[in-house]
């Protein structure tokens, strides 16, 4: 099929990766334009610009696609399908219309739960016990479209979002191209989105990460994991006599009891509102991720201390 491709970040990757290997006809990539990053501020093209250029494939990174000019371009490629996975651009209804087949997309929920643009992070802050991958065939609405192939996923205790974003990248590449078969035979069956269980999955803020020890730790445990590693969950330390920022990564749900925010013991267990949890990956500021017991090294807490 001649296929019009649209993501930008890791996520997309694999996806594009499957298409193009499944043999159909990438005509064109759409991806986030580049943007400064790093120290040095150098604009870096996104991963699936850097992707598509390895293929040999023409990209094209507009900042919207609301424009006459864009979308006769769009139209212009004739495609028989778009496939859109976490591009983060809004399209227009006649880009929607353009392709013969409509927009595919890949969606990191079972739908209607958590439509929007933090499904994973939000499943397992919710400590959901299951979650997805779905092929939706879009319309104007926000994730609103008609299912065509889910895939299920369950989350277990440990899985961080990152783990889970993983698990899905791979899952959903595959699914993708074995909706695209049966798009191509003219066998995708698609069926609309019941009305009941609809959540919105909204965008994580920063203001969400700090850690209150008085929630009950198994809230805490699942705040952890769903911002592991990014924006990380965080506290406050005094280490060597200075308050620093810790990123917390990994956690475990542990016996004990105290004043929340206590540390209990020298296994990094602190008391919560309810329980307590036990911190097994941290990350100080400009250091990299290190387990609790590296990290106690170069520590100098003590069973007792408060940690806020």
């Amino acid at each position: 099929m001649r296929v019009v491709f649209m993501g930008t970040p890791d996520f997309s990757v694999p996806t594009l990766m499957e298409i193009v290997g499944q043999g159909h006809e990438v005509v064109a990539v759409y991806s986030q334009p580049p943007r400064p990053s790093g120290r040095g501020m150098e604009e870096r093209k996104t991963p699936v610009h850097q992707a598509a250029d390895r293929l040999g494939l023409p990209v094209f990174t507009p900042a919207s696609l609301k424009s006459e000019e864009e979308q006769e371009a769009f139209r212009a490629l004739d495609a028989d399908v778009a496939v859109v996975v976490a591009y983060g651009l809004l399209l227009p209804k006649a880009i929607l219309d353009a392709p013969r087949e409509g927009c595919l997309n890949l969606h990191g929920s079972l739908l209607p739960r958590w439509r929007g643009a933090a499904p994973i992070q939000r499943a397992i802050m919710a400590g959901d016990r299951e979650t997805g991958v779905q092929v939706m065939r879009m319309d104007e609405g926000l994730d609103t479209g008609d299912i065509c192939m889910s895939e299920t996923i369950a989350i277990s205790d440990q899985m961080t979002a990152q783990d889970l974003h993983d698990r899905m990248m791979v899952l959903g590449a595959d699914l993708m191209v074995r909706a695209l078969a049966a798009l191509s035979r003219g066998s995708l069956g698609c069926q609309p989105q019941i009305e009941d269980g609809v959540t919105y999955a909204k965008k994580i803020d920063k203001a969400e990460a700090r850690i209150d020890f008085a929630e009950p730790a198994a809230t805490i445990h699942n705040l952890i994991r769903g911002l592991s590693p990014f924006p990380g969950a965080w506290v406050e330390m005094v280490i060597r006599g200075k308050a620093q920022r810790v990123k917390l990564l990994r956690s475990e749900l542990a016996d004990g009891a105290g004043e929340p925010g206590t540390l209990l013991d020298d296994a990094m267990t602190i008391a919560c509102g309810e329980g307590a949890i036990r911190l097994t990956e941290l990350q100080r500021a400009g250091k990299g991720a290190m387990k609790a017991n590296d990290f106690l090294r170069g520590a100098d807490l003590k069973v007792g201390d408060t940690i806020i």
